[in-house]
């Protein structure tokens, strides 16, 4: 009965040790995939987009020019913004796109300097997307995150002329 009691009792450490290693492996892989995705939650690489230093010098760019002036709400904590910078922002079409057709202007919501221009067009809270014409009148805008594809309609002018005849 000695005996086997004892090789009982020399298995349990080595199940025990076994049953550790798993659960050491498996902390040590949860912290690191953990990591890995909040580090891709809050990166946002960075953009190609020529923005106007403030909503004043994109309407006086958008004047001399004639172009419309695209308008970008946005926040440091808002997290579908985090995904457009990252998805939509960064695109190379998208880059051509705005930086040949449109003055963008990036406004921080939580700047207090914003307020006047958030007031102006009533946005509550980022992320929104107006596009204006030279003269500061609303033409077509998104509230929302939006993807590639959807930027890039809200982008094109509807223009109910080019409807087939």
């Amino acid at each position: 009965m000695n005996e086997s009691s004892s090789a009982s009792s020399s298995e349990t450490p080595a199940k025990r040790k076994k049953f550790f290693h798993f659960w050491r492996c498996f902390w040590l892989t949860f912290l690191v995939v953990s990591l890995a995705y909040a580090w891709y939650c809050f990166y946002v690489p960075a953009n190609s987009i020529a923005w106007a230093d403030s909503y004043a010098a994109a309407q006086q760019q958008a004047a001399g020019t004639g172009k419309p002036v695209l308008l970008y709400f946005t926040g440091q904590w808002c997290v579908p913004c985090r995904i457009m910078k990252r998805q939509v922002w960064a695109d190379e079409e998208v880059t051509a796109a705005v930086n040949d057709n449109f003055i963008p202007v990036l406004i921080d919501v939580d700047n207090p300097e914003s307020a006047p221009v958030m007031e102006r067009y009533q946005v509550g809270g980022p992320p929104v997307t107006i596009i204006t014409d030279p003269q500061g009148e609303a033409l077509r805008w998104r509230t929302g995150g939006l993807g590639k594809p959807e930027f890039l309609e809200l982008l094109q002018p509807s223009n109910p002329s080019t409807s087939e005849d």
